[in-house]
């Protein structure tokens, strides 16, 4: 491709309103344009690398058994009604009416469309397993925006949906997925970790998201160093401890301290002189209009996520006044398991304590001196915490760390949660009709290029690993008005393009400063420097972006070079 015909609006002012890296650097490459708030155009040069993962894509899922389709955008609503998500999935889901007034929504995902699709051509076990997936558009109306492609409203994503017979297929067709994962993302070059995760809104029973490593990721990652076991903090578990007993011994006397205007765990460990690992923290929640109170250590935090999974609750919010009042008969602030009207259930950071320090459910109040079993019951135990750094590892002896990460793919073990509310059944070899077994599987795609490029810039630009590159390679003639300059740029380039590498031919009439700093800027991964001085001597120069060598070859021999780079790059990948 020669630049000069190229819509490749390059700049060298960092955006105002972009927030990360990638943003900044593809507003500046001229890869996308904001159209409006969290909704972008590809141009050119964007769009070429958004293939590239595409293609990659397609590649590793038709390679694991899966078949492409392409579904509706546009979804009535009664298929979103049958699955019980219409009125679940929030204000995210676009909704609309037609002219017959007739509910719509545009898909953020596709669940119930495939299921739909399946239910009525699948009949026999026979017929399955099947795996469906396509690369489409997706709306999902985010309350804020940010980051650019890396969250906005509408995205491209590959999503897939997988039908199966019983559990060992289910879980065998996880497997080829997560195995496919791993290849898509090794191939574009890039650094991640498959980590466990939360279901989330999309349901299921398991699943796991795919990081990329970069330190401005949205996300935190719970890690061990001695084992594979990875998470996300919403999903990252803390083992049952050994000790679940304070130990023999009288305990002495409960006690009621007056704490004028105490309410944090601060100002009670400094009023009362304790640290805050020996107070005990009540938070009164509302788990589907019903009131439950939490209980957990006060230097520990109550992960809602595990305490919506524990309760089985569709809906989970921390309690308003009204009702903590009616469990505790006190005010915010001084709420406590001693005496308290509602279940109550416990972090495991709760067993082995004595002499707790908690709220009397009396404002103004605290109890010294609290002790289980003796002053309060607890209903259920359970892992309700955020972890924390220094964790133990809950499968081996290690310690938990912490990363930073991009989410860019996720695969779920559906179970039958659509299939069962959508009526996706099949009748086994005895004729006894069954339920199939589903699993789902999402990658974004322009997430994955920007995820790229937190992973791969310096101050000038950045730096594409080969696979997702948007061309390979750059010729570039220093003076495009220097005939043998330019004859011997010209020539090169034909060569490569007729060796099939993607290449562009920079013919502007720029200093070689400007085009050099272009050239950073894209990422373009090899750049051939064609200068009069080199050229006398039969030479030259190949610049490599990534680790910013120069290099000197022979003209005769430079491509053959580049290509030799080119496969060598591709094959580190793969």
């Amino acid at each position: 491709m020669l630049y000069s015909e190229m819509h490749l609006p390059t700049g060298r002012e960092v955006p105002s309103d972009a927030e990360v890296v990638s943003n900044q650097l593809m507003i500046r490459a001229g890869m996308i344009r904001k159209l409006t708030s969290g909704i972008y155009s590809y141009l050119p040069l964007g769009y070429r690398v958004i293939r590239k993962v595409e293609q990659i894509v397609r590649e590793e899922m038709n390679k694991a058994g899966a078949q492409e389709v392409h579904l509706p955008m546009v979804q009535p609503a009664e298929l979103w009604q049958e699955s019980g998500r219409w009125n679940y999935y929030g204000k995210e889901l676009l909704r609309f009416r037609d002219r017959n007034d007739r509910d719509y929504c545009l898909g953020p995902t596709h669940e119930e469309v495939i299921t739909d699709l399946v239910r009525h051509d699948i009949k026999t076990y026979r017929q399955l397993p099947k795996n469906l997936y396509q690369i489409q558009t997706k709306f999902r109306d985010e309350v804020r925006p940010r980051f650019g492609v890396m969250r906005c409203r509408e995205f491209g994503m590959k999503d897939a949906y997988s039908f199966d017979a019983d559990e060992a297929g289910a879980e065998k067709s996880y497997e080829k997925m997560f195995a496919a994962y791993n290849n898509i993302f090794r191939r574009c070059g890039l650094k991640f970790r498959p980590v466990e995760a939360d279901s989330g809104s999309i349901g299921g029973s398991f699943s796991h998201e795919f990081m990329v490593l970069a330190e401005s990721g949205e996300d935190a990652i719970a890690f061990c160093e001695k084992c594979d076991y990875a998470a996300n903090l919403e999903k990252a578990e803390i083992a049952r401890p050994e000790k679940t007993e304070p130990g023999d011994g009288d305990r002495p006397a409960l006690e009621s301290v007056e704490t004028p205007n105490v309410r944090t765990i601060d100002e009670v460990s400094a009023f009362l002189n304790v640290s805050p690992q020996q107070i005990v923290k009540t938070l009164i929640f509302n788990a589907d209009g019903r009131a439950c109170a939490v209980l957990i250590r006060g230097d520990h935090e109550v992960n809602e996520i595990k305490v919506k999974n524990f309760l089985g609750a569709a809906e989970l919010e921390l309690a308003d006044d009204e009702m903590i009042f009616k469990a505790t008969g006190a005010p915010r602030g001084f709420a406590g398991p001693v005496g308290v009207k509602v279940r109550v259930i416990a972090d495991y950071s709760i067993l082995g304590l004595a002499d707790m320090v908690t709220g009397a459910n009396r404002e103004n109040h605290h109890l010294k001196n609290v002790n289980l079993g003796r002053d309060f019951a607890v209903e259920a135990f359970a892992d309700l915490r955020v972890v924390q750094p220094g964790d133990a590892c809950p499968r081996c002896a290690g310690e938990i760390k912490f990363a930073r990460g991009i989410e860019v793919g996720h695969v779920f073990k559906l179970g039958t949660k659509y299939s069962k509310a959508m009526k996706a059944v099949y009748l086994d070899r005895d004729g006894r009709e069954k339920t199939m077994i589903m699993g789902c599987y999402g990658i974004g795609i322009g997430r994955t290029a920007a995820a790229c490029i937190e992973q791969n810039f310096d101050q000038n630009g950045i730096i594409w690993p080969m696979p997702l590159a948007p061309y390979a390679v750059i010729v570039t003639p220093v003076n495009i008005n220097e005939t043998e300059v330019m004859k011997a740029a010209r020539e090169i380039y034909d060569e490569l393009l007729a060796a099939g590498v993607e290449v562009i031919l920079d013919d502007r009439d720029e200093r070689a400063g400007v085009k050099f700093k272009d050239a950073d800027l894209i990422g373009i991964p090899l750049r051939i420097v064609v200068g009069s001085k080199n050229l006398a001597q039969g030479r030259v120069e190949l610049k490599i972006r990534k680790t910013g060598e120069n290099r000197l070859y022979a003209t005769s021999d430079i491509c053959e070079e580049v290509r030799a780079i080119i496969a060598a790059e591709l094959k580190t990948a793969v």
